[in-house]
Formats: structure tokens, C-alpha cells, sequence
């Protein structure tokens, strides 16, 4: 099982992307960074634990909170299992997403 960090992209603006996708046979706890990279934008960032690729809005564990320029947001604790994503979304580019921790088989 991994450990350390387990996912890691460069969020496209509008876009949802998949970070990580927990194994099958695997649970996991984690820690999410979104850093906004912008020198002087801040960004509406969300952050969902999804099933599929494109969250549905009961999904949802940050939804548009700002994120000043050259700032950061982390969510601590998060504990997926087999199948889930985490799925970041930014309203600009210059957006970091870091998922980090462990897998342990279920």
C-alpha cells in the first residue's frame, strides 16, 4: 500500500479534475492541499469527495471558497474508501493540488 503522496495536478481552470482515486480492496486517509499559485487573483476553489468524475452537488466538502493569491487551503482527516476521488475544481489556472497520506487494505 502507498503511502507519502498519493496524488498531485495542475488544476485546469473551470474544469474538474481528478486528483486520486482511492485502490479497490483499499481504504484511505488523506490530506488535501489547493494552492493558488496567482500573484495577486484569488480563486473560487471545491474540493468533493466523488464517486464519479463530476461530483453531484451532495458531494461536495468545499464548494467556492476563496482562495487569496499565493495562498492555501488544506482539509485534514479525509478518509475515502475503495472507488472514491478526490475532484478539485479552481475558477483560474495556477491552481496545485497536493494529496497526501496513507492506503491500508480494507
Amino acid at each position: 500500500m502507498a503511502t507519502g503522496r498519493l496524488g498531485a495536478a495542475d488544476v485546469a481552470a473551470t474544469t474538474n479534475t481528478t486528483v486520486y482515486t482511492c485502490p479497490a480492496a483499499t481504504y484511505a486517509v488523506v490530506a488535501v492541499n489547493v494552492c493558488n499559485r496567482s500573484g495577486t487573483l484569488t480563486s473560487d476553489i471545491r474540493i468533493a469527495l466523488a464517486t464519479l468524475d463530476t461530483p453531484t452537488a451532495a458531494e461536495y466538502i468545499e464548494y467556492d471558497v476563496a482562495v487569496g493569491a499565493k495562498n492555501v487551503i488544506e482539509r485534514t482527516g479525509i478518509v475515502l474508501s475503495a472507488g472514491q476521488r478526490i475532484v478539485v475544481y479552481s475558477s483560474l489556472a495556477n491552481t496545485s493540488t497536493v494529496v497526501v497520506g496513507i492506503e491500508t487494505a480494507a
